[in-house]
């Protein structure tokens, strides 16, 4: 019996090691292949079967493991006691090379030209089809009925043709597992922005703390007055100080900002400091402790951290999880300022119960009174419900679309009963209470101040947003939505403008093609001009000036790429180490 028990544990150690083997052959394998990460691409096919049989060997190994147990007699334990162990440790180093690659792979993604390319092919389909639209409602205007109806024929089909494009580049950027890696990378991102942010406002001795001072009382509204602390906080960021916000006497609330939202410092509330100074534009002010700052419109010299700059530190991989990296970045800080106290948050979930609000929805905000004819043009409700049905048919071909929902944000409240007359097959979520609480004469009360929020708290959870980009509220929602998602820099539609950040540095593109002028006001394109952008007109064309030739014009949209702006943040290794420990 000895004997047959001695043979067998051989037979069990001879196996483990054989198992231990091809653990470390297949995880050389594994490492081979993500040393050609970026130069090749493998198929995730190939590590899928080759992680199933890791698997199914691990299941063995626990099971000889068992065996092992078993076989084994008093006597013999003390001569393989040291043969076992060293065959486990064999195996935990196989074990942890294996699941390193697997990290490596994991958090591999896509690569970044790959996701350039594939951004640049959504964005040209998407421009096209502005072209092609545009261009057959001006040919419709000056056609015989009965070419105008082939007209509309044509452009029905078309349209679903790009809206099958869009959907099969929709799931080729979530194919093969990429869709978990962005979902990941985005949480890490963000917990590691936020991480320094709270790190950097949260001094061990506020007493010693270098200080920027920011007042929020800009004369403007709230979507304005949140970009102007915004401004504030990428410069405190930027120069290595803690914020300090000065909202007492705020025009919506007079107990300030910590009425609605969180502190901004747990550890550091006043402007406590041995000296006191303006902006200067030096990065580190000597001995001054305690700098204040003004509006962004007259900040002289401008410093390097205003958008749509993002850290250098972080832009690789920013450019390749999002389609806009300066609207994330932007986002991070709007998303630490907005943290709601817990009775708005609760009243946030008690609305959200009372209005009805479920997805799949979109987003309209109509911005009226006192923007019309100064900021902005009048747009009529059926220019938006143009893109919102669009946008739901396209929403069609990959979800189940119950209800036709739009949450309606307007500071018009006559707007909310004119669209459900207008269009009886939609369900419109709104509360003309927060309407009438926006208009000019109520503005600036504690109640307008809720209704703006709440608004843009809707605005910012819908699955996309049809508005006007002239609208801090719009950019606000927008931002925010940002925080939600991994990339939603596409989930919008705007009336007039781009996305801009008020008092932002130069917005650059980069042409990628040539383009000839064919009239007076095209813009000639080589490529590798840089041009200085005015806007988008959503008929395929852009308007800007090319830097090269000082010449301003129109150029097609799909012939340039963005420009992205770095710039040496701070980096904050103390912060990252406590994130890690």
């Amino acid at each position: 019996m000895r004997m047959l028990w001695s043979a067998s544990w051989r037979w069990v150690a001879l196996v483990l090691l054989a198992w231990a083997t091809l653990l470390f052959f297949m995880g050389g394998h594994l490492v081979r292949e993500s040393q050609h990460t970026h130069e090749t691409t493998h198929t995730r096919r190939e590590l899928a079967n080759i992680l199933t049989k890791l698997e199914r060997l691990r299941n063995q190994n626990q099971e000889l493991r068992r065996m092992a147990q078993a076989l084994r007699t008093p006597e013999e334990h003390s001569v393989s006691a040291g043969r076992l162990r060293s065959l486990e440790n064999q195996l935990i180093r196989a074990q942890q090379e294996i699941h390193s690659c697997q990290r490596a792979l994991g958090d591999a993604g896509p690569g970044g030209v790959q996701e350039e390319y594939r951004r640049r092919v959504e964005r040209g389909v998407r421009e096209f089809w502005f072209f092609l639209s545009s261009e057959l409602q001006k040919l419709r205007h000056d056609e015989p009925a009965a070419l105008q109806k082939h007209t509309d024929t044509l452009l029905h089909d078309l349209g679903q043709q790009q809206r099958s494009i869009l959907t099969d580049l929709h799931y080729l950027s979530r194919a093969d597992g990429v869709g978990d890696w962005r979902e990941k990378e985005a949480k890490d991102l963000t917990t590691l922005v936020q991480n320094r942010i709270s790190y950097l406002q949260n001094p061990a001795d506020c007493s010693r703390a270098r200080k920027l001072v920011c007042n929020i009382n800009k004369g403007c509204g709230y979507g304005c007055q949140l970009h102007h602390v915004v401004y504030c906080f990428m410069i405190a960021y930027g120069t290595e100080r803690t914020l300090i916000l000065e909202s007492h006497s705020w025009r919506y609330a007079n107990n300030g900002w910590e009425t609605v939202f969180r502190p901004l410092s747990d550890t550091c509330t006043d402007r406590t400091g041995t000296s006191t100074g303006h902006w200067t534009g030096e990065e580190h002010d000597g001995d001054v402790q305690v700098v204040e700052l003004p509006i962004v419109d007259s900040l002289h010299p401008r410093p390097p951290y205003l958008p749509l700059a993002i850290p250098e530190d972080l832009a690789p991989r920013l450019q390749r999880l999002h389609g806009d990296p300066s609207v994330w970045w932007v986002s991070q800080f709007v998303r630490y300022l907005v943290r709601p106290q817990p009775w708005l948050e609760k009243e946030m979930q008690e609305a959200a119960v009372k209005l009805g609000f479920e997805h799949p929805i979109i987003g309209v905000h109509v911005r009226r009174t006192d923007k019309v004819g100064t900021e902005a043009a009048f747009h009529p409700i059926e220019e938006y419900m143009v893109h919102v049905e669009e946008q739901f048919q396209l929403m069609s071909q990959r979800k189940q679309v119950d209800k036709k929902r739009v949450y309606l944000a307007t500071d018009d409240p006559s707007l909310l009963q004119e669209a459900k007359s207008k269009y009886p097959g939609y369900e419109f979520i709104s509360d003309n209470a927060v309407s009438r609480s926006a208009g000019i004469h109520n503005r600036y009360t504690e109640n307008s101040l809720k209704g703006v929020i709440l608004d843009v708290h809707f605005l910012s959870q819908t699955d996309y947003l049809v508005c006007t980009f002239s609208s801090q509220v719009c950019r606000v929602a927008y931002e925010i939505m940002q925080t939600l998602h991994p990339d939603a820099s596409s989930y919008f539609y705007s009336l007039d403008d781009i996305y801009y950040f008020g008092g932002q540095n130069a917005h650059n593109q980069i042409a990628i093609y040539p383009h000839q002028a064919r009239t007076p006001d095209d813009v000639p394109l080589e490529p590798g001009d840089v041009i200085g952008v005015a806007g988008n007109h959503w008929d395929g064309y852009s308007k800007g000036l090319n830097r090269r030739l000082g010449h301003t014009g129109l150029y097609p949209s799909y012939k340039v790429k963005e420009k992205i702006e770095t710039v040496k943040y701070p980096t904050y290794p103390e912060a990252d180490k406590l994130l890690n420990s």
